[in-house]
């Protein structure tokens, strides 16, 4: 259905099969997920659409290569005049950028993108579960679960994301080749990269009866994570799942899966781990990112100095 819809957009704009053959591009050689081809691709549509509406005339794939700075402002502008935040509207920068990269690489010729400033990006904190909350979240949703097996499931995939600091999609993509679980396991994470992450006892406890109870043959090299129907595990049942737990606990809405990663980071930072080991176990790609946390743990300890200090 998509291939079909790119080709139908390819030929109604000349600028539209290019814009397809870049998703292709980010698809298989950079290996980008699904969502983020999907989301970069439409950008490159939304910039042609403009283009064609700013320029008044029919935006060929060899007109990427005459843009000015002028041209991305007024992108930029139209996009912010439609309600688009400042983050949105960077990532939408960063996206158009790409395309234009590949629109002059796919001809030979270097790249020399016209130089405008994407809006500055606001700073935001990832806001961690304290421990007692994490554990709390995990084990009620087992108990909300409609089936026991199911609860075992729920239970063994979030203290997963707590435990070891999994994505959603990290911990979904496992198969049971894992089986049977050593103190650690390798996970493979975005763009493919793979890291070994460790395995506490409990997280290995919980997925051994989560696998004894469930009620489906779980194959090697199949997913270790299965539906009721025995089929691979959506996301959005652990999400749904988690929601109603948080829900039912009173808790804030910052507390989501991805929610139980930061606490893993932030937790192993607060106990001294360095940034350069967290780095690993997290899986980014660069210091920066891990970074991040450092600012975390001071805002927790400023959070319980000036709850707790007597002049605060």
């Amino acid at each position: 259905m998509a291939d079909r819809l790119d080709s139908d957009l390819g030929e109604a704009h000349p600028a539209r099969a290019l814009a397809a053959r870049w998703g292709g591009h980010l698809a298989h050689d950079r290996r980008r997920s699904v969502h983020t081809v999907r989301a970069y691709v439409a950008t490159a549509h939304r910039f042609i659409e403009f283009l064609g509406r700013h320029r008044g005339e029919e935006i060929g794939r060899f007109a990427m290569l005459k843009l000015s700075s002028a041209d991305l402002r007024a992108f930029l502008a139209d996009r912010r005049a439609s309600g688009l935040g400042a983050a949105s509207a960077a990532r939408e920068m960063s996206a158009v950028r790409g395309f234009l990269k590949f629109a002059a690489e796919e001809q030979g010729m270097q790249p020399q993108l016209p130089r405008t400033r994407a809006p500055r990006r606001p700073r935001t904190l990832p806001r961690p579960a304290s421990p007692a909350d994490a554990m709390g979240l995990a084990q009620d949703a087992a108990d909300g679960a409609s089936e026991p097996w199911v609860g075992q499931r729920d239970l063994a995939i979030l203290l997963l994301l707590y435990g070891s600091g999994l994505r959603v999609s990290e911990a979904l993509s496992l198969t049971a080749s894992a089986l049977p679980l050593g103190p650690a396991i390798r996970v493979t994470g975005k763009r493919g990269k793979t890291r070994v992450v460790p395995v506490l006892p409990a997280v290995r406890e919980a997925i051994e009866a989560y696998v004894t109870a469930c009620p489906w043959p779980i194959a090697a090299h199949q997913p270790l994570f299965v539906g009721v129907r025995g089929g691979p595990l959506n996301a959005d049942l652990v999400r749904r799942a988690v929601r109603a737990a948080r829900t039912r606990l009173g808790l804030a809405d910052s507390v989501t899966p991805h929610a139980l990663r930061h606490s893993f980071a932030t937790h192993l930072l607060a106990r001294g781990a360095d940034l350069r080991s967290l780095q690993e176990l997290l899986g980014h790609a660069s210091l920066s990112s891990t970074q991040i946390y450092t600012a975390v743990d001071a805002a927790h300890l400023l959070d319980v100095y000036r709850h707790a200090h007597p002049r605060a």
